[in-house]
């Protein structure tokens, strides 16, 4: 399934805009020309109705004469004007005919060679049409002069057949320049209008586990968009609730847990040195590490008190005194390497303590039993701890980072140790990368904000 392009709302409303803006002046002009057709205002002005009619009709037979078709416009012409006269005439001289000019034109028809266009009348500075007319145009016989009188209307099918043409030169142009300004002061408008979405979604970014109680703001926000708005604030403060809940549960199992796994260890001790008495008791330290892990997850998570100076070195040097026993008695040598007598970092330096304590663990669990496990501690501020087992494949590197990831079906997986460790760089600002052991294993890097010697 292919997800969509979100659509753009400026390049949106640019379009519709116009679109509206053409359909309303094309509605427009449309209006205002049937109503001067309603009002007979277009025919009482309109003075080359018969000239329109005849231009239509004339054409040449298979001599080449000047012949009228009979159309339906000119049906209609001689039925409505009884008293029709006309002259038809081409460059070749040849001549087309019908009715009596009347004696007032009489003296036009033998100046035709010298007159181009004219209206004639005899009343002077008359507003109404002409009584006659004199034009040359262009029709299936070629450009022809005619020489007729006015009384034809105006047809409604000769002014829609205009109407793709005025589109294109009247409407069209106007919409052209109106889309033209639409599109450079829709973005400024969409800019001002959703201002206060800018704002929201500012905020938005602040979005994170570890800030809750995120709310975004109402100010500027568009009406419209009001409810979503309000509807993300809401889901908000639920998932804050959720959370709180979920973290109280754990916080509760976890002290809960505290006290049975201490009986029973307690319980197993008391038990007779076989080797299933040991299995038991790794089983048992187990769930009390997956215990202090979840009760440390917490702690972190309601870590109030400001940072401060950490020996890194000696924390590290720590962590190996109180491990080294694991480790040996796993079939592990322990080395550590100090590049310095003291290297600093700000931080917690129980978090840290935390953190380096189950990268070593992690590397007793699964560093197959046999090598060395290096601890090294460099400037500016970075811990390595090094195995000599099978590694990390690349493309597990983060995954392992999941709490309860298992990177082979076999294993007991990390528990929550790993992502404990993660937790804790994220809170000092550093990070933990897993690159290549020399010259063989999985190497852990740590690298934390140093302190200025």
């Amino acid at each position: 399934m292919s997800l969509k392009r979100p659509h753009s709302l400026k390049w949106s409303l640019v379009l519709r805009i116009a679109l509206l803006q053409c359909t309303m002046l094309t509605l427009i002009i449309v209006g205002i020309l049937g109503a001067m057709l309603a009002t007979g205002l277009i025919p009482h002005d309109y003075e080359d109705g018969t000239m329109d009619v005849l231009a239509d009709a004339v054409t040449r037979d298979a001599g080449g004469k000047l012949v009228l078709r009979t159309t339906s416009d000119l049906t209609k012409l001689r039925s409505g004007v009884p008293d029709l006269w006309f002259i038809i005439r081409d460059k070749q001289g040849q001549r087309l005919q019908e009715g009596t000019v009347p004696p007032i034109f009489q003296p036009f028809t033998g100046l035709l060679d010298t007159i181009s266009d004219a209206r004639i009348d005899h009343a002077i500075g008359q507003a109404a049409p002409p009584e006659g007319k004199i034009r040359w145009t262009d029709t299936m016989a070629g450009n022809v002069q005619i020489f007729s009188g006015t009384k034809g209307g105006l047809s409604l099918l000769r002014l829609l057949g205009q109407a793709p043409q005025f589109f294109l030169q009247g409407i069209l142009p106007l919409a052209g320049l109106m889309a033209l300004a639409t599109l450079f002061a829709t973005p400024w408008v969409v800019r001002g209008a959703l201002s206060g979405l800018g704002h929201a979604a500012t905020e938005a970014e602040r979005i994170d586990i570890d800030q809750r109680g995120v709310q975004l703001p109402l100010k500027d926000v568009p009406t419209e968009v009001t409810p979503l708005v309000k509807a993300v604030n809401a889901a908000l403060a639920r998932l804050d609730k959720g959370y709180e809940r979920h973290k109280r549960f754990l916080t509760d199992a976890a002290h809960e847990l505290r006290t049975p796994v201490a009986i029973l260890n307690t319980r197993l001790a008391a038990l007779p040195a076989t080797p299933e008495r040991a299995r038991l008791l790794q089983d048992a330290a187990r769930l009390s590490t997956l215990t202090d892990q979840l009760l440390d997850l917490q702690r972190l998570d309601r870590q109030t008190s400001p940072f401060e100076a950490v020996d890194l070195v000696a924390t590290a040097r720590g962590v190996i005194v109180d491990l080294a026993p694991m480790a040996f008695s796993a079939g592990y040598e322990m080395s550590f390497e100090p590049e310095r007598d003291t290297i600093f970092a700000n931080g917690d330096r129980t978090a840290i303590e935390r953190a380096v304590t189950n990268i070593v663990q992690n590397a007793i669990e699964h560093g197959g039993r046999a090598g060395k496990i290096t601890v090294s501690v460099t400037t500016p501020a970075i811990i390595e701890v090094r195995d000599e087992g099978d590694g990390v494949p690349p493309g597990e590197r983060k995954r392992i980072f999941e709490p309860f990831y298992r990177l082979r079906p076999q294993d007991h997986g990390a528990g929550l140790g790993l992502n404990l460790v993660q937790e804790i760089m994220y809170l000092h600002g550093g990070r933990i990368d897993i690159i290549d052991g020399k010259p063989s294993g999985a190497c852990f890097r740590m690298s934390f904000r140093a302190l200025p010697v």
